[in-house]
């Protein structure tokens, strides 16, 4: 019988295997595992185990037995989630990455372990595993405090994050939802023996999230700083925090964690923005992870799927913006130049115009296939912030906070929009100030966030139209998948076989996810 996967972390190597890095960079191999062989006696030896989960954060090849080209971690599975919703489109198929999640053809696929199901479940649980055994040393590891706190704190963060992930990808969202099953919950180290849980309710499973998250922002308050741009320190926890808060509709919470999350950082202006997204460096960047050129993925890596240069998978399945949503941009704001309306890439070879060819992601340096991955900016935390303050009623605070934005966007731009009436599909529009804040951050987070984490949350539908409208592909369609009912299981993934094969608590009848889009 096959173990569950929320412990295969265990059967990984222990041994810690060390990679040359750039100076300021601590990143060991991805499949570091924990264990009590005294990685954990004090801060600096468990900065090992910890290390080694950041680095599996971009690294393919180790969450799933297969199609591995588009399994790197968390830029693949924003990646994911933005070409699931109405915004990025995909011109074709290409060599097929991303086409499936792309089409809604990945459900039933659960049975293998070289599908989504498998991949997204498997990496989580094994960062909650290692988180686990992080955690597990609170009271007996040594150091100074403030290592200490960035350790543990980290521990927190990081199974925190991985359940939110997790309930995001194998349930409904939150609201309204907190009775339905979500995922097991895991909080004690484990070994190959441990008996696996059954599913948790929404609402456990949220209560798990929150009670972790608060705990590592406590703790990363008094930690060191952040010690590379890959690390969770206190900022970027709190930024983890509203992005929790806000999917919980706890506006008041997302507003101040969002607030205090942008504090080490500013908004980024056109310099920032031009060179191609590929440099952790600038001014905006809170998180996200550094690619040098002997832990480049190659082929598996975000960049081969956005820039169109050739050879890359970006030259055969374009990633191209969707019209309705590029013309929402005036002429002067700086983000057009983030697609090309003129490239040819946009006409196929039928003459058929499709959406805007992308020019927001590209190599840093093809010849060395590098280009750094980028996972949270201070304009995220500002939309965040915005929408909030717009949901509590506080419609000026909420445009003062889009004009600061706007600025260092486009000097034409003007609101005096105010309310939060939504259509019931993101194509219906209202005029609202809270519908305009959510379009400037469609525009923003393009190809960063996963737009249907936000389409599932604000409990909206939508529906891809060709080249009549959005220019999507008449392939990606995706006619007869029920995306126009928020309540649709259409985007709630289905529970890998090896799951219920190793865990005697699930009962596949009742416990799977429904194959279809049913409610």
């Amino acid at each position: 019988m096959k173990k569950i996967y929320s412990i295969l972390i265990i059967t990984l190597a222990v041994a810690v295997t060390t990679v040359s890095c750039s100076k300021d960079a601590l990143e060991t191999s991805p499949t570091t595992a924990v264990s009590g062989d005294g990685l954990f006696t004090n801060a600096t030896a468990a900065m090992v185990p910890l290390n080694g989960i950041y680095r599996s954060m971009y690294t393919a090849g180790w969450s799933t037995t297969g199609n591995t080209h588009q399994c790197f971690g968390i830029t693949a599975y924003n990646l994911m989630a933005d070409v699931m919703g109405e915004d990025h489109i995909m011109s074709g198929q290409g060599s097929g990455w991303f086409w499936y999640d792309c089409t809604y053809n990945v459900k039933q696929r659960y049975t293998s372990g070289a599908w989504r199901s498998y991949d997204l479940w498997s990496a989580y649980y094994k960062w909650v595993a290692n988180a686990n055994y992080i955690i597990a040393a609170e009271e007996t590891m040594e150091g100074l405090p403030s290592d200490v706190n960035y350790v543990i704190g980290a521990g927190y963060v990081i199974r925190a994050y991985s359940y939110f992930m997790l309930i995001q990808s194998f349930a409904r969202t939150y609201k309204g939802h907190e009775s339905d099953k979500g995922v097991p919950l895991y909080t004690e180290p484990s070994a190959a023996g441990t008996e696996g849980q059954p599913r948790s309710t929404v609402q456990q499973v949220y209560d798990q999230i929150v009670a972790d998250i608060e705990k590592g922002v406590a703790l990363l308050k008094d930690a060191k700083p952040q010690m590379h741009k890959s690390h969770i320190d206190y900022y970027v926890a709190q930024g983890i925090a509203a992005r929790i808060y806000l999917t919980m509709e706890n506006w008041s919470k997302a507003r101040d964690a969002a607030a205090e999350a942008r504090k080490n950082s500013s908004i980024g202006d056109k310099a920032d923005l031009t060179a191609g997204m590929n440099s952790r460096t600038p001014k905006n960047v809170m998180w996200g992870a550094e690619i040098i050129a002997d832990q480049s993925g190659i082929y598996a890596s975000f960049l081969m799927h956005m820039d169109c240069k050739s050879p890359g998978y970006g030259n055969t399945a374009f990633k191209q913006i969707n019209k309705q949503l590029y013309a929402k941009m005036g002429p002067n704001d700086v983000r057009t130049d983030w697609w090309d309306p003129t490239h040819p890439n946009n006409i196929t070879d039928k003459g058929v115009e499709l959406g805007y060819q992308q020019l927001k992601f590209r190599w840093l340096d093809k010849s060395l296939y590098t280009g750094d991955y980028i996972w949270m900016r201070n304009e995220e935390m500002l939309l965040t912030q915005a929408e909030a303050e717009c949901r509590l009623g506080n419609d000026q605070a909420a445009r003062d906070l889009l004009m600061q934005l706007m600025a260092k966007r486009d000097p034409d731009y003007t609101v005096n929009k105010s309310g939060t009436a939504l259509g019931a599909l993101t194509s219906d529009e209202t005029g609202s100030l809270l519908e305009e804040i959510l379009i400037q951050r469609r525009i923003e987070l393009w190809g960063e966030y996963g737009r249907i984490y936000d389409i599932r949350r604000l409990k909206q539908g939508f529906t891809r139209t060709g080249t009549d409208g959005m220019g999507w592909p008449t392939a990606a369609l995706i006619t007869g998948r029920n995306t126009q009912n928020p309540e649709s299981y259409a985007w709630v993934l289905t529970i890998p076989q090896a799951e219920f094969d190793g865990n005697k608590n699930l009962d596949q009848s009742v416990d799977q996810n429904p194959m279809d889009d049913g409610v």
